[in-house]
């Protein structure tokens, strides 16, 4: 592969870029036009070592790998699970930590236990239907929403919600709790298939040493 072609990261917004940065930084990459929080450019660039990197939404970010917009993504695993797109999934960078739960009042447990057709709200509709169809074989009504999850139980709109736990007071504040736990999530590294085949030595050389500070 030609020595001049830039390898581009595309990062999720906000403190999984701040992490990643700071971990990057441990291996030697910086980028010192990242460090520009007025900076009004969408892509920053290190000439020296041919890296880019641009800040993307979570939900794009494996879109752009799956296309090849970058090479290299980092986002949460919720991400990579709901927007299921073509990727390959090579580092758990292990921040970000929290699970995908199913949350309710402590009376809908029971309405789990009977496979009897409930309504499920959740930003995640992919999730929560893979979660009950394949794992559980319920039949559930996915009912998608963007805002505010919890509110769905408390209105009536759901019995219960898939949603992602961090600390769990949000629940507590709002008389709901953990009914069943789908997964741990964390931040992880993905790669474009076909860069993996072209620039085998740059990515799995990043990837080693990444895994050494891990």
């Amino acid at each position: 592969m030609s020595e001049d072609r830039y390898l581009t990261f595309a990062l999720g917004k906000g403190r999984l870029a701040n992490k990643t940065m700071e971990l990057l930084e441990k291996i030697g990459i910086t980028c010192e036009e990242m460090k520009d929080k007025d900076s009004r450019k969408l892509i920053f660039v290190n000439e020296e070592l041919k890296l880019k990197f641009f800040l993307a939404k979570g939900p794009d970010v494996p879109t752009y790998v799956e296309y090849g917009a970058a090479d290299i993504g980092v986002v949460g695993k919720d991400t990579i699970m709901e927007e299921n797109r073509r990727v390959y999934e090579v580092l758990d960078l292990g921040y970000g930590k929290c699970r995908m739960c199913v949350c309710g009042p402590k009376s809908a447990k029971e309405l789990l236990q009977h496979h009897e057709m409930i309504r499920v709200a959740s930003k995640y509709p992919n999730i929560a239907k893979d979660y009950f169809y394949n794992k559980k074989h319920q039949t559930v009504d996915i009912i998608k929403l963007n805002g505010s999850v919890e509110l769905g139980p408390i209105v009536e709109l759901a019995d219960v919600i898939v949603d992602i736990v961090e600390t769990g007071s949000t629940l507590k504040e709002n008389g709901l709790e953990v009914l069943e736990e789908i997964c741990p999530l964390s931040a992880r590294m993905i790669v474009n298939q076909v860069s993996m085949q072209m620039e085998p030595e740059r990515i799995k050389t990043l990837i080693s040493n990444l895994r050494a500070h891990l």
